[in-house]
């Protein structure tokens, strides 16, 4: 009896805690600690859209998120974005384990094997000593816009040094991971702002993770990239994210790094199904290795899929990530190109921030594993011990990708 295959693909990967564009500072003496991070990234030119999303976990009843921007955002280039949509963008680019049942050998009237369609479901350092409070521009730091964007107040700054700027944070009440300075003296002496969206959270559980509503923040710049170095301060064991990349042109391509892409269209035992997790997250740890990186794990135009992890993202929701080329009118995802990695890295490793570069490449790419099962009713035919024979030597090699 053919069914449709239940397949649980794990947004963060077990023990992996994840990275981001920026990092957490706390108001109370709670720690934060960065779980699990998603990035949507719609370039269309010159023009780029960045989409966080990331839960959070401590207790801390408010918050603050800082992360470096190329220019003073505008109060229409802020956001917030609901969280389904980039849940439904996940499902529908994540890894897929798909499974086949073998006709019955003997029958010899040429059907092929048919697929399930799957489905595919989600399942401290030392803080620098308070100073007597000084204002922003004694300190050299300057608040250049300030907004109130749903339930975040927008604070845009610029700073001269990162000593003043730490301290201007220290003295709002905030406590900086340490390594903090360091880092935002390089992205200061690149001229980037700071981008710091404060929550109020006291309605919430602050005890319990959960989600923040995404943060969504456009902007012109000619170079390609996220900034990552602020999110590995957030983190004390290697650090993960997905980072789902939208252009009107191709597949979207590391500049600086090597990209490794993930093991496909791999044959696997049946018993897989019951602990894909685990298994992908072994797959995936083989490929990125142990010296940290960027795996590509899905690359497609998004007008259509083989086989579909799930409905496609309408047209509505598209635009609000940034494609805003799409019309309402135009099938549904057709001239999109979605490329998705996941990286992993430690504090250590990949010291500069990553750079993309758009490509016309529009070939197929996902990370797709098969169960393939074996005809199981009567067989009473010659073909049938040639059948057995040859099941026999593929469940063997099967077995092998468990090893």
């Amino acid at each position: 009896m053919r069914r449709v295959l239940m397949v649980l693909v794990l947004l963060c990967l077990p023990g992996l805690a994840q990275a981001f564009c920026g990092f957490y500072v706390a108001r109370s003496d709670g720690r934060l600690l960065n779980e699990t991070s998603k990035v949507v990234y719609t370039r269309n030119g010159v023009f780029s859209t960045i989409t966080m999303s990331s839960d959070y976990q401590g207790p801390a009843s408010e918050f603050a998120l800082v992360v470096p921007t190329p220019s003073v955002l505008e109060r229409d280039d802020i956001r917030t974005v609901d969280p389904k949509i980039i849940a439904h963008l996940d499902r529908y680019t994540a890894p897929r384990l798909v499974e086949y049942f073998d006709e019955d050998p003997c029958l010899f009237d040429g059907v092929e094997p048919m697929m399930a369609m799957p489905v595919i479901t989600s399942d401290g350092g030392q803080t620098p000593a308070v100073q007597p409070k000084s204002g922003p521009r004694a300190l050299g730091v300057t608040v250049e816009a300030s907004y109130a964007v749903g339930s975040y107040d927008i604070e845009i700054l610029s700073a001269k040094r990162s000593d003043g700027l730490v301290t201007y944070l220290t003295q709002e009440g905030y406590k900086l991971p340490d390594g903090a300075t360091p880092v935002l003296g390089d992205y200061i002496g690149a001229g980037m702002k700071f981008f710091v969206a404060k929550v109020n959270l006291a309605r919430h559980d602050a005890g319990a993770a959960q989600e923040l509503q995404p943060l969504q923040i456009r902007f012109r710049s000619r170079d390609f990239m996220l900034p990552i170095q602020l999110g590995k301060l957030n983190a004390e064991a290697p650090q993960t994210a997905v980072f789902y990349m939208l252009t009107s042109s191709g597949r979207v391509e590391v500049a600086n790094y090597t990209a490794t892409e993930l093991p496909t269209n791999v044959d696997v035992p049946a018993f897989i199904e019951q602990m894909f997790p685990l298994f992908y997250t072994s797959v995936f740890q083989k490929a990125v290795g142990d010296r940290g990186g960027l795996v590509l794990e899905y690359g497609w135009d998004m007008g259509w899929c083989d086989p579909c992890a799930d409905d496609p993202v309408p047209n509505e929701d598209l635009r609000i990530l940034g494609a805003r080329w799409l019309e309402p009118s135009d099938f549904p995802g057709e001239g999109v190109y979605v490329t998705r990695y996941r990286a992993r890295y430690t504090k250590e490793q990949m010291p500069r921030d990553i750079m993309f570069k758009t490509t016309k490449n529009r070939d197929n790419f996902q990370g797709r594993y098969v169960i393939r099962h074996p005809f199981d009713g009567p067989m009473q035919c010659e073909a049938a011990e040639t059948y057995i024979a040859a099941t026999r030597e593929r469940l063997a090699e099967e077995a092998k990708t468990t090893v």
